[in-house]
């Protein structure tokens, strides 16, 4: 595990390597509430990729610097002369090839919402696989209180999260909710005191990076195809049934059934 904190973005993104094949992203941009400027959205997008290449790095977490894990994309610094393309230039560019590449990464991906996580910090937080929340967080979906019209990108990821009668709600209504509503609702896996928020969800990516690579590397892409596909394509369907058949050649799962046969913990080389 690498000891020595990494900053991006000037400062504003730190990656870090809390536990045994856990990478952490930090977004700290305190005077802005964590929001995503393009400083750390174009620093996201280029610090997932060699994140996900061999097996040293096995689960993403991603959160903010506390109190808040982010108040969504940095829009209400732009000056009036140049807000219409300029604001439209930060949501179609670098805010799209963030969101884009974290939902890509091929490793499992933890959201610690420590804090409030609004927009397009909410976006972020929905593109990762799992997500833990304070229970004191608020979470929501300003556009319809801003005059926006969301991108269909992002409403496609919230529909598969948490279905169309609870986008409707978020996008609809823009109400906040605390982090036991949006549990109760499937915005978030699990909602815990904001204390416990980055323990559980470091042990949560510890549990996830403690299993083969082979195995949530090829889940993990399984289930995407399938959520974006329900009617899947011939050459999905040979894909899908070629990456089960390729576990059964792996090292990796000879080694998973002797190390549980052992009561031993396994050494995954991901071939």
């Amino acid at each position: 595990m690498a000891a020595a904190e990494q900053s991006l973005a000037g400062g504003k993104l730190l990656l870090d390597f809390p536990a045994e094949a856990v990478a952490r992203l930090t977004i700290s941009n305190p005077e802005r509430r964590n929001a995503l400027d393009h400083d750390i959205l174009g620093s996201l997008a280029e610090a997932l990729p060699p994140l996900g290449e061999g097996i040293e790095h096995r689960c993403l977490l991603i959160t903010g610097a506390p109190p808040v894990f982010s108040a969504g994309y940095d829009i209400a610094g732009i000056p009036e002369s140049s807000f219409e393309t300029d604001a439209e230039a930060l949501v179609a560019n670098p805010f799209h090839a963030a969101m884009e590449a974290v939902s890509a990464h091929p490793y499992p991906t933890v959201a610690a919402i420590n804090g409030h996580c609004l927009g397009g910090g909410l976006e972020l937080a929905i593109r990762c696989d799992l997500r833990v929340a304070s229970t004191e967080a608020k979470l929501g979906m300003p556009p319809a209180k801003l005059g926006l019209v969301y991108g269909h990108t992002g409403l496609e990821r919230f529909i598969e999260v948490v279905g169309v009668a609870r986008t409707r709600e978020l996008f609809l209504v823009g109400r906040n909710y605390d982090g036991e509503r949006a549990e109760r609702i499937g915005l978030v896996n699990e909602a815990v005191p904001r204390d416990e928020v980055a323990a559980t969800a470091l042990e949560l990516a510890e549990e996830i990076a403690g299993n083969a690579p082979i195995s949530t590397r090829g889940n993990k892409r399984a289930i995407e195809t399938l959520a974006r596909n329900p009617v899947l394509t011939p050459e999905e369907e040979r894909e899908l049934v070629e990456l089960r058949r390729s576990c059964f050649a792996s090292e990796d799962l000879r080694e998973g059934i002797s190390a549980f046969a052992e009561k031993r913990k396994p050494r995954w080389t991901g071939r």
